[in-house]
This record gives C-alpha cells, structure tokens and sequence, in this order.
C-alpha cells in the first residue's frame, strides 16, 4: 500500500518538477518529562507505513536533462535513527538503516544525521519542494537554509527550487481517494467501534460514571489490537451532550437522561468516527423520542444523498432545512419555513456541518471548495454524516420539557461508483435497536 501511494506521489511530483520532503511528527511532552504516546505524522504514515519518531522521507522523481544516470532515476530516501543499543534499552527498538530498505520498500535509507547536509545535492535541479511550513519552526529555518545554500549555487549552473509548495496541493489530493488497502483498515476500525458501542450501550446505567463508559470504549478498542482512540472520546451525559466537544467526562449518568458517545477506533493509524445517543435507563421519553427521531430521519435522507456528483454543502443545506421542519412542528422554532431559513432561527440547535472527511485524520485532508464551487464528491472518498439537535438546558425559550435534550448521530459513508456504502451500519441506531442493545447487549468481559 505505501509503495503504491509513493508512487502515486512520484507521478505527480514529476509533472510538477518538483521533489518531496515529508517529515514525521516529533514527540510532544505530556507534562515536565513525560511524553505523549508518539503518533506518526499522517502524510508521513501515508507514504511509509513506519511509526518511529526521528524519520523524514524524501522523495525526488528523477531529472530526465541529467547527466548522471542516478539524478535521472525516482528515487526514495528514507532518513532514520540508527541503531544504539544503549537508546534502545531505555526508549524502545529502532529498526535501523541496514533493515529500513528491505522493510519498507524505500530505495535507499540513510542515518538521520547527515539530513540536512544531503540536501541540497537530493534537491538541485528541481523547480520546487513539496514542504509543509509551520509546524516546527527549526526545521523551517533549516530548510530555507538548504534553499538559500543551493541558489548560491546557481553560478555554478546548478537550478535552485524557487517555490515551496504544501503538502495539501499534492499530498491530501492523493489522500482525498482512499484504495482497497486503505478501506480494509477503516473497515476495520469501524468492526472495533461497533464493539466497543455495543458494549457501552450495554453497561450504561443511572449511577455509573461518564469515566467508567470511557474506559470500556478505550479498553475495547485496545484489547482488539487498534492503536487506540482516532480523537478524544467523547461521553456525554444528560445536558453535556450540549457541548460539542465535552470530553471532561467525569460526571454520574442520571436515569431519565440520554447519553451521548462520540468515539472511535483507530486500525493502522486509520480512523473511525462514530456518534450515538442512547437513554441511560434503556428507554427513550416521548420528547426524547421525538428530537431523536428527526435527527435520525434527516441522518437517514442525509446518506441517501451521499453518491458521486453530490456536495456536502448540498448534502448540509438539505438536512438543515429537514431539521428545520421538524422543529418547527415540534414548536420548538417559530415561523414560516423561508423566514426560519433565512434568518436562521434553527442555528442555536444544529450549529455544525453535517459532515466532514475521514482517513488518517479524523477531520481529514482535502480541500471542499474548489475554484468553481462546493467540491463534488467521487468514488473513494470517506465522509462522516452527522446531523445533530441539541436544547441548552438554560434555554428559556422552549418548554422545560425539551431542555437538555442533546441527540447527534453519525455515521461513515463511503462514497461508490453506484452511490454509497456505510461502513459503519452495523452499529444500532434505530429506537427499537437502540433500546434493545441497551436492554439486552452483551456487556465485554476482561478475558
């Protein structure tokens, strides 16, 4: 898989006469000397399948004017730590520069330290170099170094890069289209989640925590291989559900209240993304019912739309108006449809996007605006579809009946030739399914 996507990148380098610097993510500190779990830069991960911090890869499409048959061969030079068995002993094994070619596929594997040195003989004669700024502040100062050491060059007739193009322009396109390889791992990590969702629906209950329902979708999702959480999880009690991105998740769940989990596994660094609201005490009252209803109708009629040729902007505009709708019928929204429209009075219960894409990343790359408009959706892109209703608790607008009242389901959709397929269909979402899995599912044992 990762040989395909370097040379999928190499092809497009080539057109653009341009070579490839792609460095790995650096370890990040946690707190005074503790690290954060290191997690690959996704570009990175994308092209190499290698997890080690230390690494950059650089990727030149060859100079078909060069003299030296070797400039005029692609080529792809992976830079990486060496092995210290002292190192190692203390922060883990290092695959090394002898091993790193056979491993990986690369070309050729050189130690980290000579980078910046080697440079600029990789990238003379190229008119530009795909490089991401504004990450790390060092290695952007030393790269503008290696720019200006090779325009000193250029008396010597030696053809210095003259721009600098980001990662999104050619890397994230690439990304945007996920293959065969690439759907296994979100089909997998979508398997893991249904798991670890079922077995949070079925421990719920009044009295146990936010923090208990976390660590039961964290241990699912470890326990069956995934490298983890895609993102923060997010579980979500009572009027919490109001708070998009609540992840403090450390109150009691009450009876009466609905429960909202917004969680997903990662599988090779792949992510899933999935939301469902659920009652705590296993069944929905009527106004829950009803908010619940209308989310999961405009979800429904929201991934129907999901085909080629479509646009979230479309997709989006869609399912606010059918939210709209339903709110007004509930009388939660006054007025004629055009006017709560234009004046969008339904924007303080539906705030987000109805979705967004999905990869590496759980918010992944791609552009969804192109020069001519709303970007039209092909077959092999991955979108989460996530419409949501949520009522403040301290919204003094509506009747205290509806109050606290937060609901948001979503699902991954992937785009086909013939329309679409939900990767993640098999996590219940339906009331009758819903309250099942609360009443009846199978709670994960540690075993």
């Amino acid at each position: 898989m990762y040989r395909e996507h370097r040379a999928r990148l190499m092809a497009e380098l080539s057109a653009r006469k341009a070579a490839a610097v792609i460095p790995t993510a650096t370890p990040k500190v946690r707190n005074h000397d503790c690290d954060y779990r290191f997690r690959p830069d996704s570009d990175f991960w994308y092209l190499t399948g290698f997890a080690e911090p230390g690494s950059v890869l650089v990727l030149t499409p060859g100079l078909a004017a060069a003299e030296d048959a070797a400039a005029r061969a692609p080529q792809s030079v992976l830079f990486l730590r060496e092995r210290d068995a002292e190192m190692e002993t203390w922060n883990g094994r290092r695959l090394g520069v002898e091993r790193a070619c056979e491993a990986l596929g690369v070309d050729r594997a050189r130690p980290i330290g000579e980078l910046w040195e080697a440079l600029p003989e990789l990238l003379k004669g190229y008119a530009r170099v795909v490089w991401r700024t504004g990450l790390d502040q060092e290695r952007d100062r030393r790269m503008i170094g290696v720019l200006e050491k090779l325009r000193r060059m250029a008396r010597s007739g030696v053809v210095a890069p003259s721009e600098l193009i980001d990662t999104a322009a050619v890397v994230h396109e690439l990304r945007l289209r996920k293959d065969a390889a690439e759907l296994e791992c979100l089909r997998k990590a979508a398997e893991i989640t249904r798991e670890a969702h079922l077995a949070a629906m079925a421990a719920a209950a009044p009295g146990r925590g936010e923090h208990e329902l976390e660590a039961l979708l964290e241990y699912t999702f470890r326990r069956r291989g995934s490298t983890g959480p895609a993102y923060t999880s997010i579980v979500a009690g009572g009027a919490n559900a109001c708070i998009l991105h609540y992840t403090e998740n450390d109150q009691p769940l009450r009876d009466g209240e609905l429960l909202l989990i917004d969680a997903g596994a990662e599988w090779e660094y792949y992510a899933c993304d999935v939301t469902r609201t659920f009652p705590v005490n296993g069944t929905f009252t009527a106004e829950q019912r009803a908010i619940y209803e209308l989310v999961l109708e405009s979800q429904t009629a929201a991934i129907a739309a999901v085909r080629p040729g479509a646009t979230l902007q479309a997709i989006h505009e869609a399912t606010s108006e059918r939210l709209a709708r339903g709110l007004i019928g509930l009388g939660l929204v006054a007025g004629e449809l055009e006017t709560v429209l234009a004046e969008e009075r339904c924007k303080r219960f539906f705030m987000h996007k109805t979705g967004h894409w999905l990869g590496l990343d759980v918010h992944d790359c791609g552009a969804y605006t192109l020069e001519d408009g709303p970007r039209a959706l092909e077959a092999g892109m991955v979108t989460t579809v996530e419409p949501g209703l949520y009522v403040a608790a301290d919204d003094e607008t509506v009747e205290e009946r509806w109050r606290g009242i937060g609901v948001r389901i979503e699902d991954d959709v992937l785009v086909t030739a013939g329309g679409n397929e939900v990767l993640t269909a098999a996590i219940p979402k339906s009331v009758d399914e819903v309250e099942s899995a609360c009443r009846d599912g199978v709670l994960a044992s540690v075993s």
